[in-house]
C-alpha cells in the first residue's frame, strides 16, 4: 500500500469504546433485493457478505419498521419476529469478515409505496399527493394519528430489539432523505398545529430516546447507535442549515455513537441562508464538537476522493455508496497498492463486471442513480 493512504486504515474508536478496523463505512443502500414479503433473501445474503467484507462498518438496507412505513420494492423489514431467521443470516454474513453490522431501521412514511402497504394505506406528518420511489403515478398520504405516532415510536423500539436478538452490531436511525422522521422536522411535510408540528424536534428526539433505552435494557454497552439525517432540502420551506444545527446541538446530547450526513457530493456547500457556500460537512464538525464521529458521503469514487475527505479533517469515517456499487473490491485494491485496477465507471456492457444483485443491475442499467458511465448517458 502506499503510505499516504495509511490514514484510511487507523481504527475508529466510538463514545461506547466499541473499535472498527478502518474508516470506510459500507453506506446503507437500496437493492430492491429482499423477498416480497420482506424477508432475506439469498441473493441479498451473498451482496451483503461481498460488500461488507473490508469496511470497518457495514450498513444494511433501510429496513422497515412496520408495514405502512414500507418504501421500495425488495425492501428488507424488521417488522416481525418471523423476520428473525433471515437476520440473523444476515448479520453472520456482514460480520463474517471482520466488519461491525449495523441495520438501518426505517419508515417511509409519506414515501411509503401504497401498492406495498395494506390496504395502500400511506402515512405522513400532513396530508400530501406525491410521487415516490421512481413511480409515475402521485399517490395520497393521509396525516398520521396521534395514537399511531405514539405506536410507530414503539415500533422502531421493537426494530431495535429485533436487531440485537439477530446479532447485530448495532442500529441506525434513519432521519433523512424525506423519509419520515425527516418529514417531522421538515416544515415542507410537517404543517400539524399540534405539539407534532410545534415542536418539530420533539418526533426525532422520541424516536431515539425508544431506541437508545431499549438498547439499555436489550444490548451490551458495545451496542452501536446512530443516527442519520439530510442536512438541507431543495423545497422551500424546507430544512435549512439553521434547523439542522438545532438537531445536531440536539442529537449530540443523547447517546449516540455517530452522526451520518446524507449528500450527494461530501465537499457540498450550503445552499442558501446564514450558513451560504460554506461546506456543510465543516458545520456539522464545528457543531457536533467532537462529542462523537462524523460519517460524511458523497461523490467519493478514487481512493484520492476518499483520502481528501478524511485528510479535510472534516469527518473521521467515509461511507462508500455508489463506487462500492462499481467496484467492490475499493478497499481491497487500496491497501494492496492497485489503485490503478478501481473501476469507478458503471460499463452498461459488463454485466459480470460489478457483481450486482440482478434488480440493482438493472436500477443501474436504467439510469435510476446518477454515476459516471462508460457509455456517458
Amino acid at each position: 500500500m502506499d503510505q499516504k493512504f495509511q490514514p484510511l486504515f487507523e481504527s475508529l474508536t466510538f463514545p461506547n469504546q466499541t473499535e472498527i478496523r478502518n474508516r470506510f463505512v459500507l453506506a446503507p443502500l437500496t437493492h430492491v433485493s429482499s423477498n416480497d414479503d420482506g424477508s432475506i433473501s439469498d441473493v441479498e445474503i451473498d451482496y451483503m457478505r461481498q460488500r461488507s467484507k473490508d469496511v470497518g462498518l457495514a450498513i444494511s438496507a433501510a429496513s422497515n419498521v412496520n408495514d405502512v412505513g414500507k418504501a421500495f420494492p425488495g425492501q428488507p423489514s424488521v417488522a416481525h419476529d418471523s423476520n428473525m431467521d433471515g437476520l440473523k443470516r444476515l448479520a453472520q454474513a456482514m460480520k463474517e469478515n471482520g466488519a461491525k453490522a449495523i441495520v438501518q431501521i426505517h419508515h417511509g412514511g409519506a414515501q411509503a409505496l401504497p401498492q406495498l402497504t395494506p390496504d395502500g394505506d400511506v402515512v405522513a406528518p400532513s396530508e400530501m399527493d406525491l410521487k415516490s420511489f421512481g413511480d409515475p403515478k402521485e399517490h395520497h398520504a393521509r396525516p398520521i394519528t396521534e395514537e399511531e405516532i405514539e405506536q410507530t415510536i414503539k415500533d422502531f423500539g421493537e426494530a431495535t430489539r429485533r436487531v440485537i436478538e439477530a446479532g447485530f452490531d448495532g442500529v441506525e436511525i434513519h432521519g433523512a432523505n424525506h423519509y419520515l422522521i425527516h418529514q417531522f422536522v421538515s416544515t415542507y411535510y410537517n404543517r400539524r398545529n399540534d405539539k407534532w408540528g410545534e415542536d418539530r424536534l420533539l418526533f426525532p428526539m422520541r424516536v431515539v430516546d425508544e431506541v437508545t433505552q431499549t438498547v439499555q435494557q436489550y444490548a451490551d454497552e458495545k451496542f452501536i447507535v446512530g443516527y442519520r439525517f439530510s442536512p438541507e432540502e431543495p423545497e422551500s420551506p424546507g430544512i435549512s442549515m439553521e434547523i439542522t444545527e438545532q438537531l445536531v446541538k440536539a442529537l449530540v446530547e443523547k447517546p449516540l455513537d455517530y452522526l451520518h450526513a446524507s449528500l450527494m457530493d461530501i465537499e457540498s456547500p450550503t445552499r442558501e441562508g446564514k450558513y451560504k457556500d460554506i461546506q456543510r460537512v465543516e458545520l456539522l464538525h464545528k457543531w457536533i464538537d467532537g462529542k462523537m464521529p462524523l460519517i460524511g458521503i458523497g461523490s467519493i469514487f478514487t481512493a484520492e476522493d476518499a483520502l481528501k475527505a478524511i485528510q479535510s479533517g472534516n469527518v473521521e469515517l467515509i461511507a462508500l455508496g455508489r463506487e462500492i456499487l462499481l467496484d467492490y473490491q475499493f478497499i481491497e485494491k487500496i491497501k494492496d497498492g492497485r489503485t490503478d485496477e478501481i473501476i469507478s465507471q458503471y460499463d452498461p456492457e459488463r454485466e459480470d463486471r460489478h457483481n450486482l444483485p440482478p434488480k440493482l443491475w438493472k436500477q443501474f442499467d436504467d439510469g435510476f442513480y446518477p454515476l459516471p458511465r462508460t457509455d456517458g448517458k
